[in-house]
């Protein structure tokens, strides 16, 4: 996966068969028929799926080297319960189970492709069926790329393509892409993946998710002191025993940072406010980054001498400001303050 201009898809609109919008920039002319065919896409009617309720089943499909493995991942740290190379005449059974399993599976998302034999010749039957049962929201996303772009996969992965043993890569692209249309044309969302990185794609599948709580980035504010050594599992480390220390304050030494007299003996100092509003700031600007990346965990460290005051009194007051976040949950952990 490659590229930085970012997600892109093809949600079916009003009319079918109307002119058709591209998914994507075609950077190259199609080679042949198979591929121009394959690189429209445009308005289509809406699809049932949008109009149910229920929870969501996914279907992932499309060209091999497209992507579906980095996808399913994505769902998975989605929540989504997921089954990748289903054998496709067991999709029926796994999406009724679904349906009884009440809240053991709520949402579930599946791989099938041509590594599976049957599946060009029973999917679309086995689809359609799929739609007509009640409750149940399937939702069919293909995933392809260009040419050049899946040549250049199968060459770095060193993997033959499923269609083309003992055959080219340039080969089994044009079978496989040719032998799809008829899948790829009833799809609800088609996605290129042509030009987007892994980060990208997931993404593009954290906006399809229904339920953003299980997309939120939890955030775990650790204070510890220098004395103990530093956390290895830090993603920022904020180095604070350049404030007052109340630990040579006599009777603050037993306290902690959680007691109220060493948050206001902090407090008075007035590079110590300055300090803990410049930090608040700078993090309220960079949390929001890590959300839209799609990161899922991040640790923010505070370090003090010992890890018993100054640490612990300002990851309790980052507490308060970084759960104003959107899309945030915080958690604090005072790794060090039962050390005498």
């Amino acid at each position: 996966m490659r590229g930085a201009p970012g997600p892109r898809s093809s949600p079916r609109g009003p009319q079918r068969g109307s002119s058709r919008v591209g998914v994507a920039r075609q950077r190259e002319a199609p080679r042949n028929a198979a591929e121009h065919a394959a690189k429209r896409t445009g308005p289509r009617a809406p699809r049932e799926h949008r109009k149910k309720s229920g929870p969501p089943f996914i279907i992932l499909t499309g060209l091999s080297g497209s992507g579906k493995s980095q996808a399913i991942r994505a769902l998975e740290d989605l929540g989504y319960f997921c089954v990748d190379n289903l054998p496709t005449t067991l999709i029926p059974t796994l999406a009724k189970l679904s349906l009884h399993a009440g809240g053991d599976i709520e949402k579930v998302a599946i791989v099938v492709d041509v590594r599976e034999g049957g599946f060009l010749s029973s999917f679309p039957k086995i689809f359609r069926r799929l739609r007509k049962l009640p409750k149940l929201n399937p939702i069919l996303i293909f995933l392809e790329a260009s040419n050049a772009a899946l040549v250049r996969r199968f060459s770095e992965t060193r993997r033959p393509h499923p269609l083309a043993p003992g055959r080219s890569a340039s080969e089994g692209i044009r079978e496989e892409r040719a032998r799809l249309n008829a899948i790829r044309d009833m799809a609800d969302e088609i996605v290129d993946t042509s030009d987007m990185t892994v980060h990208e794609l997931r993404q593009f599948f954290m906006g399809l998710s229904r339920d953003r709580s299980q997309a939120r980035l939890v955030i775990t504010l650790l204070s510890f002191g220098y004395k103990h050594g530093v956390p290895v599992d830090a993603d920022l480390v904020f180095d604070v025993r350049c404030l007052p220390n109340p630990h040579f304050v006599p009777t603050l030494r037993r306290r902690t940072g959680r007691d109220r007299a060493v948050a206001e003996f902090m407090e008075r100092d007035a590079s110590t406010v300055e300090f803990m509003d410049r930090l608040e700031e700078y993090l309220q600007y960079v949390v929001p980054h890590y959300i839209a990346e799609g990161k899922s965990y991040l640790t923010i460290a505070i370090g003090c001498t010992g890890g018993r005051h100054r640490s612990v009194m300002i990851a309790e007051r980052l507490r308060k400001a970084l759960s104003e976040i959107g899309g945030a949950r915080v958690r604090v952990r005072h790794r060090d303050v039962g050390h005498a």
